[in-house]
């Protein structure tokens, strides 16, 4: 099965230099990215549909191989929470469409929620149970959580009711990844996403352009669960400079790891042939 790798959007001008050549324009950036990278994780479209026009832009400057996977806008998951949001999500859904096979996974990412939000654990899910219907079946989709005590059977029996994939998250106060067992392998692919500590690495730099954390040890956990989420579909995975400084170094590092270390058996140890 395929591993798609990538960067939480493209857009840094910090790369310039590192990724980009120096002196290219930023409508160039995708054009330079994708020969490097199989996948991309659209940011902005969080922020605001993109609209046609730009949508086809991209699949204009970008291989037929190449995949981009996408946010749901912050309309739907953050201000509407999911409901009364149709014109919203048929406008999302149908620009998207127009990337045709280079369409990925899109993301339904939701924010923490605290005690005074009043989104409860079940207001929340009967939202998504109503709402999930309502996608097309031929596409794929990707549900991020932030409340860690949400991860149990309800809401992974109704993920898996729909094919929805429960996104993984390497974030300070989510599971680590040994954490995670069978009960996430939900989906007929996996989506991964590595975030970091964003508060705490902007108190140390705003500058994306090179390593600031050592992750090396927190990437080596991920292996094994790649590995065995790619023996029963296609994984995507995205890295965000918030993780260590620079997501195209943090993104090398990682497809490194995936191809230097040993075989390692269920509990993460070596396996010695």
């Amino acid at each position: 099965m395929a591993l798609y790798l990538g960067t939480s959007s493209w857009s840094s001008a910090d790369w310039v230099g590192r990724v980009y050549p120096p002196g290219t324009p930023s409508n160039e950036f995708i054009i330079h990215y994708a020969r490097q990278f199989s996948a991309v994780e659209i940011d902005s479209s969080f922020y605001h549909t993109p609209s046609a026009r730009t949508v086809q832009e991209w699949a204009r400057k970008t291989p037929e191989t190449f995949v981009f996977a996408a946010k749901f806008p912050q309309v739907i998951t953050h201000e509407k929470v999911l409901e009364d949001c149709a014109p919203e999500l048929d406008e999302f859904l149908k620009n998207m469409s127009l990337l045709g096979s280079r369409l990925g996974p899109l993301l339904l990412q939701f924010p923490y929620y605290s005690k005074s939000s009043g989104m409860s654990e079940a207001e929340w899910l009967g939202r998504l149970e109503r709402f999930l219907p309502r996608l097309p079946q031929q596409g794929q989709f990707a549900v991020e959580v932030r409340n860690k005590s949400w991860l149990k059977a309800p809401l992974y029996d109704l993920l898996r009711k729909h094919g929805v994939a429960l996104a993984l998250i390497d974030h300070p106060w989510m599971p680590r990844p040994r954490a995670y067992g069978e009960e996430v392998e939900i989906a007929p692919f996996s989506y991964l996403r590595w975030l970091g500590d964003r508060k705490g690495i902007e108190k140390i730099t705003t500058r994306w352009n090179e390593t600031i954390i050592d992750r090396t040890n927190d990437l080596i956990e991920w292996v094994f669960p790649v590995r065995r989420l790619l023996g029963r579909g296609s994984v995507y995975g995205f890295f965000n400079n918030h993780y260590a400084g620079h997501a195209p170094a943090s993104l090398r590092l990682f497809e490194k790891l995936m191809a230097d270390l040993p075989a390692v058996d269920h509990q993460g140890a070596a396996v010695h042939e």
